[in-house]
Formats: C-alpha cells, sequence, structure tokens
C-alpha cells in the first residue's frame, strides 16, 4: 500500500551490500516473531537503536518518549521487555521500527496478538503514515478485511508465486464475477418484483427482506438487464446498490482456480 513507484532506496549502489547502511536508514521491518533483548527495558531499547538508526542524540529522548506514549507503554518504559505481554511485545516492537522515521516499511502481520482497540490503533497508524505523511507500507497479512481496509494496491502470492495483482476493485471486477445487490422498488410490488427477476437468466436467487430486494448471484454486466426488466413490468425502482466481492471471496475465487 501506499505511494510507490518514485522512491530510491539508496544514493548510490543499489546493492544492499554496497548500500546498506544507507538502506537501513530509510527502511523499517517489523517481522511476525520480533525479537527482543528481555534484558533491557522499553527505553533502553530505544535509545540503543536510536543510536543504530543514526538519530542525532539531541532528539532521542523527545522521539522515544513519543513513541512511547503513542504506543502506551510510558507507564513500563522502565520495565524490562522479557515481563511484557505479547501484545505489548509487539506495540514495543513497532515503535523499534518507527524510531527513525523511515520513508518505506515493512510490516508482516502487525495487529498479531493485539487486542481490537490496539489494533485498531496501529491500523489508524499505518493509514496516517501512507496517506498524510506519505510513505510506502507494505503490508504483509493473512487478514483479508485488514488488508481491504488499508490498501491500495493487493498482491496475491501463491507458492511464492504472484497470481493477482490489483486495487480491490480491479480485482473484484476481475475475478469476483458476481455481485450481491440491494434494489429498492415499491413495498406494493415486491411480489412481482421477486418473480421478475428469478426469471432473468443470470440471477442466481431473488428475496425480498427487510424491504429491499436481495439479489444473489448476478454478474456486474446485468445489472442494468435487472433494471430494465423491473421497469419493463412497470415497476418503481428507487434505487440499486451493488455490493462488490471482498477480498476474502476474490481469495477463494482465485484458489479454486
Amino acid at each position: 500500500m501506499g505511494p510507490a513507484g518514485n522512491v530510491q532506496l539508496v544514493d548510490g549502489p543499489a546493492h544492499p551490500r554496497q548500500g546498506g547502511p544507507a538502506l537501513r536508514r530509510r527502511t523499517g521491518v517489523l517481522t511476525e516473531t520480533p525479537s527482543l533483548d528481555d534484558r533491557l527495558t522499553a527505553r533502553d531499547t530505544l535509545r540503543i537503536y536510536a543510536d543504530i538508526y543514526g538519530v542525532p542524540r539531541d532528539r532521542t529522548a523527545r522521539r522515544v518518549d513519543e513513541l512511547l506514549q503513542t504506543f502506551e507503554l510510558s507507564d513500563r518504559a522502565d520495565a524490562k521487555v522479557g515481563g511484557y505481554s505479547k501484545g505489548m511485545r509487539q506495540r514495543m516492537a513497532l515503535a523499534r521500527t518507527l524510531l527513525h522515521d523511515p520513508e518505506i516499511l515493512f510490516l508482516d502481520e502487525p495487529t498479531t496478538g493485539l487486542d481490537p482497540v490496539a489494533a485498531r490503533q496501529v491500523n489508524d497508524l499505518i493509514l496516517r503514515l501512507s496517506r498524510e505523511r506519505g510513505h510506502t507500507v507494505f503490508l504483509c497479512t493473512h487478514n483479508l478485511v485488514e488488508a481491504q481496509r488499508l490498501c491500495h494496491q493487493v498482491a496475491v502470492l501463491e507458492h511464492g508465486r504472484l497470481i493477482a495483482q490489483g486495487t480491490p476493485a480491479e480485482l473484484a471486477r476481475q475475478y469476483g464475477h458476481t455481485v450481491g445487490l440491494e434494489i429498492e422498488v415499491d413495498a406494493s410490488q415486491s411480489a412481482a418484483a421477486v418473480e421478475v427477476l428469478r426469471g432473468v437468466p443470470g440471477v442466481r436467487d431473488a428475496t425480498w427482506e427487510d424491504g429491499l430486494l436481495r439479489v444473489n448471484g448476478a454478474h456486474h454486466e446485468l445489472i442494468p438487464d435487472l433494471v430494465a426488466a423491473l421497469v419493463g413490468r412497470q415497476i418503481k425502482v428507487y434505487r440499486v446498490t451493488p455490493h462488490e466481492p471482498t477480498l476474502e471471496e476474490i481469495y477463494f475465487a482465485l484458489h479454486g482456480r
């Protein structure tokens, strides 16, 4: 996710062996199971990594305090990391990843082990980094609801092979094939409307629920034909709302293929 394409990772040789220090200054990496030194406190951990990443000494204390507050670790800042819960360790690792304000982030399952409130905070942080501050974030996740909410671009990998790539909307059009529809019509014409829609080739099912027509299994290109069929029977159509396939549905469609 995020604005990629114009980012130069290193000034000079692109290979990490030649440009490693410059590359590390401009990237942040969070692994799924982050390694932390249990003997150190959170504050000491961040201070040490600030030195490793070249954060100016006169900015280190303020930056450390900012991150401890952001990830709600201030009250345990001087406690050893070995006594932290799994969620606290994950927040600690995220703080360390963001310490030097990298322009490119690689995050592997960043909300693993977090409670719903903490996970929402991390997701909101990712959105701010990407949309407001222009950072590029590569998010590796099996949480497809999270991916659909956060990502501008999605790549689906299977056994190390790229099998699909695009925006969520592009993938929905390419691989989703069918959409769900909600159609608002005059309630007095609901029975006739259900009969009409069930007779349209390509419609798997049509029902009347909670004051709306609900259509399943229709191709996106079929929507104009459905509306035309209803209007042709003098049924008043007030609103048509398509529901595009989710990333989860797209993933299973790709897996089945």
